[in-house]
């Protein structure tokens, strides 16, 4: 199975501590070496960057810790393939256009698309489950509310609904975001943790490196991180199967 990364942050920051510990996963701590991918939002434009190499040899990858830009809302990915070619067609995050926002997808599971529908309005490039569903959630949100962006409260209840009937066909962890929220979805494994005021420390636990975040952040700084697995030794909470979690400015929102 694949692995996801997600950050939503209240101010503008770098992910490169955490990103360090993910990308050795990517076929040197782990077996996830079939691609990998990051989407960046600067001013709820995102760039969006792709290797099929594994992501722990990938000159890209060390190239993304060492220049990129801070940024309110990421999604990183490392695939292990169970669909689809080795190539950078089926890498995620996977990208597209929908009431002027650039939403970006990445998925960890395996879906048995014969058992779902057809995308209509967005049709997927590559040959992967997870292009499929991320098509048939924005064919989902096109369909309930057309051209007119609904607010946030809508938009969770929607991506609830098609989450759970898209879940119905196998497992479905994912994280989502149009630049502004980040949304998740658990059905088998899925964590969060929020680094805020007062910071403390933590360590790596794909190499030997900390780092004490209360020299690096201001008292006001916010940020969630998600992960597949925990990355660090900090307190990692599961996330809950089933449910849509929605997270805005750096904290978990109910809707």
């Amino acid at each position: 199975m694949c692995q996801l990364l997600g950050m939503n942050s209240l101010k503008p920051a770098r992910l490169s501590f955490s990103l360090e510990g993910f990308l050795r996963r990517g076929g040197e701590t782990d077996e996830h070496a079939d691609g990998w991918g990051i989407a960046l939002y600067e001013d709820r434009r995102c760039q969006l960057l792709i290797d099929e190499l594994p992501s722990a040899r990938s000159p890209l990858a060390e190239w993304i810790q060492l220049y990129s830009g801070r940024s309110r809302n990421v999604i990183a990915h490392i695939r292990k393939a169970t669909q689809g070619s080795i190539s950078a067609t089926n890498c995620h995050p996977f990208l597209r256009h929908l009431w002027g926002q650039e939403w970006s997808f990445a998925h960890n599971g395996n879906l048995d698309v014969s058992k779902l529908p057809a995308p209509v309005c967005f049709t997927p490039c590559g040959q992967t489950d997870s292009e499929h569903a991320f098509c048939l959630l924005l064919d989902g949100l096109f369909s309930r509310f057309g051209r007119q962006a609904p607010g946030l409260a809508q938009l969770s209840q929607t991506l609830a609904e098609l989450a759970r009937l898209i879940a119905a066909a196998g497992s479905f962890n994912f994280v989502l975001s149009n630049g502004e929220w980040l949304f998740t979805h658990r059905s088998t494994e899925l964590h969060y943790l929020q680094r805020a005021y007062p910071f403390g420390r933590a360590h790596l636990l794909d190499c030997p490196l900390g780092i004490d975040f209360s020299r690096h952040n201001e008292q006001d700084d916010r940020m969630i991180i998600v992960a597949t697995r925990p990355l660090t030794d900090e307190h990692w909470q599961p996330l809950p199967v089933g449910e849509l979690a929605v997270f805005a400015e750096g904290r978990r929102v109910a809707c």
